[in-house]
């Protein structure tokens, strides 16, 4: 705007002057407000009141007139220069990083980066950051982002995901095969807990109460020496050395006999044995390795002179381990003959044998334990050394 200016001295005041008077509008370039020589454009001395006298000059030329126009409003005469990104003009203070902004970074550029925050900078920055959001025309997001914003999905979308959410056949076929496997091995797992556990407890508690039940009725004269029904106990088979003490019934039956955790004695058809009390002959029993009370499991650990003991109503019998054989087939009965082939006995007398399964946990073979008889001891008079010590 133009500066303040005194008014000219004059006879008559610049309000009461008349419009028509001469020297009204006076000619600037003579004495004019500001005393300066004549401007390009100006209006010239003389003119006629309310006529404004036309420009002699051409518009675009440029004039010095003091007046510089408001702010920002251009030069007359020269072009208009293109508009200002005000964003860019000077510094500013950049805008607070979003409340749920990145927790590592924490800054508006790496947001910005990402995409999922406002966009700094000019209209370039924004139109990337805007095609990053929306894809490189602008379209709507895609289908993750729509949900993650928890934007409705279409009726196609809602079916694509579901049937890519859908299990294929070979998916299918491949949880039916493991579930199979995996309920194979659990009743596999079950099924030898029970052979290697369940059937010992079982075994040892038969055993043991048969054992008490026959020493009871030693003690109350129920039974008498003689011929015994098969499955019947009627001896306990002591070896101090493996801490075996195990009832002996008669017969060597799985079911009724040795899966109930005692030991049977060989007393039927072409492999009957002798009875302890024979004045001569060979007294052959039968026993598990494994499961079932596995009574004879350690008779391998057996050394020659170690004792073995058969107890019976009136009395004991005392046998002393002479010899071993690691394996023989199961055909292989003559280790049951009076004179057993392969322990070392030569004559007649007095023996024991002791058969079980090997290698452990298999019925391939059978192993052999033989033993002679060194001491008969009424049970009037006491247990055997081989007990007491």
């Amino acid at each position: 705007m133009t500066a303040l200016r005194p008014e000219r001295e004059s006879d008559t005041s610049y309000g009461q002057q008349s419009y028509g008077v001469p020297g009204a509008l006076e000619d600037w370039s003579g004495d004019g407000a500001y005393g300066a020589a004549a401007q390009p454009g100006a209006y010239p001395s003389g003119a006629v009141a309310g006529v404004y006298a036309p420009v002699p000059e051409p518009y675009a030329q440029p004039h010095s007139v003091s007046y510089e126009g408001l702010p920002g409003e251009p030069v007359r005469g020269e072009p208009y220069p293109p508009p200002v990104d005000e964003e860019t003009v000077a510094l500013r203070i950049p805008d607070p990083p979003p409340a749920g902004g990145d927790a590592l970074s924490g800054s508006p550029a790496s947001s910005a980066a990402r995409g999922d925050g406002p966009a700094h900078g000019g209209r370039a920055a924004r139109r990337k950051a805007a095609k990053r959001r929306h894809g490189r025309h602008g379209g709507a997001p895609d289908a993750g982002l729509s949900q993650e914003r928890g934007a409705p999905l279409s009726r196609v979308e809602a079916r694509r995901q579901a049937r890519a959410r859908r299990p294929g056949p070979a998916v299918v076929v491949s949880r039916a095969i493991g579930e199979v496997f995996i309920t194979t091995g659990v009743l596999m797992l079950l099924f030898v807990t029970y052979q290697l556990w369940w059937t010992n407890v079982r075994a040892h508690a038969q055993a043991g109460s048969e054992a008490s039940s026959l020493q009871d009725d030693w003690a109350s004269g129920k039974r008498a020496p003689g011929a015994f029904e098969p499955g019947q106990g009627f001896a306990i088979l002591h070896i101090p050395k493996l801490d075996v003490v195990v009832p002996i019934a008669e017969g060597t039956s799985n079911k009724g006999v040795l899966d109930r955790g005692m030991v049977g004695h060989y007393a039927e058809g072409a492999l009957k044995t002798a009875m302890p009390g024979d004045k001569t002959g060979n007294f052959g029993l039968a026993g598990h390795r494994n499961t079932h009370g596995e009574p004879f499991r350690y008779i391998n650990k057996l050394s020659p002179g170690d004792p073995i003991v058969v107890e019976t109503q009136d009395e004991y019998y005392v046998y002393k381990m002479a010899s071993i054989l690691p394996v023989t087939p199961p055909s292989n009965t003559s280790v049951l003959n009076p004179v057993p082939q392969g322990s070392g006995f030569t004559k007649p007398g007095r023996y024991i044998t002791l058969t079980t399964c090997t290698p452990e946990f298999t019925s391939k073979y059978r192993m052999i334990v033989w033993g002679k008889m060194v001491e008969e001891r009424p049970r009037s008079k006491g247990k055997p050394d081989a007990l007491v010590s």
